[in-house]
Parts: structure tokens; sequence; C-alpha cells
């Protein structure tokens, strides 16, 4: 018997390599059930939404200091969980003011009744894989708001490119079905170190930083948020000790507030909620019953 052809022998290699590949490969992910939750988290590796049952969050009427913020964001969050146009969103500025936590909150307050809009959070590593989350979201018969927490750019990062093609310019735009919201301590995504070296090494530099600074442009909401006062920091920490019932005074309650702050060096939310927190404990202790 003469032997096989070469041609015939490579295509019957390339088959035998190709099955065994297949079958060294893990199973591709079963679809995720988008009822199983109102909150998701994407893994890209593999693609897969992983259900959240319980978000970590207050509530929105926890939230002091930020009214103006708080009531536009709740605003066009719950206009599109009507079903109505609304844009998407950029929360910057100064740390630990609840940008994150009012995106959440905002969720939960526009989710009534439940399941009729879905949280879903993609970490900042894996912006890059956003063209494919919508691929996944696009058809689903749910709304979602995709959220981004701390989103900023390097020198040396290319993947704004994705974000900012499904923000407006991709061939297939945003799903209807859609949302982004996203917070940065950074009002334009990039630090200012990179917009004056891009514009130092440029032929045009007019043009060298157009396309990246313009990314933040895209979002339709952007919503600042600033430093506190002390009298925003005592109404913070007045609500949280109030909605936790926690046995001390006012001017007690001021006190230790002033000191903690000092001690942190900063007054925000954050050190609120870390304050009364910390509070909160002291007084069990003390008491010896739960607070």
């Amino acid at each position: 018997m003469e032997p096989a052809p070469i041609e015939q022998r490579l295509t019957e290699l390339a088959r035998r390599i190709a099955e065994a590949l297949e079958r060294l490969a893990p199973p591709p992910p079963e679809p995720t059930d988008l009822s199983l939750a109102d909150a998701f988290v994407w893994h890209p590796h593999p693609p897969h939404l992983a259900p959240v049952p319980a978000v970590s969050r207050v509530g929105i009427a926890l939230l002091k200091g930020i009214e103006r913020q708080k009531q536009i964001l709740l605003d066009n969050t719950r206009r599109f969980a009507a079903g109505h146009a609304a844009n998407n969103a950029m929360l910057w500025g100064a740390r630990g003011m609840g940008k994150s936590s009012l995106v959440k909150a905002a969720h939960a307050a526009a989710n009534i009744p439940p399941g009729r809009l879905a949280l879903v959070e993609i970490h900042r590593e894996d912006i890059a894989s956003l063209p494919l989350l919508l691929g996944v979201l696009r058809d689903a018969p749910r709304r979602f708001l995709v959220f981004c927490d701390d989103l900023s750019f390097e020198r040396a990062d290319t993947d704004y490119k994705a974000l900012k093609s499904i923000l407006e310019g991709g061939i297939e735009g945003r799903p209807d079905n859609l949302l982004f919201y996203a917070t940065s301590n950074r009002r334009h995504l990039m630090p200012r170190e990179m917009i004056e070296n891009e514009r130092a090494t440029a032929i045009n530099p007019s043009e060298a930083t157009e396309e990246k600074v313009s990314l933040s442009d895209r979002f339709g909401l952007w919503i600042g948020f600033h430093h506190c006062d002390q009298d925003t920091f005592f109404a913070m920490v007045e609500a949280y000790a109030e909605h936790f019932r926690l046995p001390i005074d006012r001017e007690a309650l001021h006190a230790e507030a002033v000191e903690w702050s000092v001690t942190r060096g900063a007054r925000s939310g954050r050190v609120a909620w870390q304050f009364i927190q910390d509070l909160a404990g002291r007084l069990a202790s003390a008491s010896g019953e739960a607070v």
C-alpha cells in the first residue's frame, strides 16, 4: 500500500492536534441566569457574571453632605430604571466623600420593585473586556448599571479606547438597556503630568491629548465631590449615630468626632463611618451588650 500523500497526513495530524486541544480546554461556562440576583461581578477569564446575593452598601438617606449630587444621580438612575432616556455618569473628586456608596445606594433606591435594574461591577483591570461584557448584556431582558470604581488611566494604558468606543463612538453603540457609571479621583481620568508630558513632546500639543481628555467628555453627567466642612462632618456622624441608636449625647459625639478627624487628618464620609464603627464597638464593649 502506498503511503498517504503529504497533504493528507498533515491534515490528519492537524485534526488530531485540534481534537487534543479541545479535550484539554476547559468547558465553556454555563450562561448566567440574570434573574438570580440584582447585582453581579464581571469576570472575563473565563467570561461570566458572578451573582452577588447581598451588596455591601448603606441606605441613601444616610449619605449626608452630598444632597445635590445624590438628587442628580438618583433622578438619572430612576429615569433609566423606568425605561426613559438617561446619561452615563462620572462621579469625580475628593476621596472618601461617598462616590461609590452613592452609586450602590442609588441602584438600591431605583430598583423598586426588585428585579427591574441590575448592578454589574467591572474591575478597573478588566476594562479592556468591556465590549465582551456588553455583548453578554445586550439582549438580556432587563436593565443594567455597569459600574467601575476608582477608574483612571496611566501613560502606557490603552484600555481607555474600549471604554471610549462604548460610551459613544462604536459602530454598535451602547445598548439601550445599559448605563455606565464610574468613580474617579481625577476629573479627566489621567494624571496632570501625563497631559503636560504629552503636550511637551507633541508636534501639535492641542491634538496630542485630545483623545484621552475627551474620554471624560463622553459622560453625560459629571458630578463633583469636594471635601466637607466641620458642620457637614457633624451631620454625617449624627445621622450614623441616630441610625445605629448609639447611646451618646450630641456634645460628646461632636467632641469625639473632632478628635477622631484630627488624628486621621481629614474629614469625609469615610472618616465619619470609620469613627462610628469604632464608637459603636467601644460603647458595646463598655456596656457588655451588642450595639
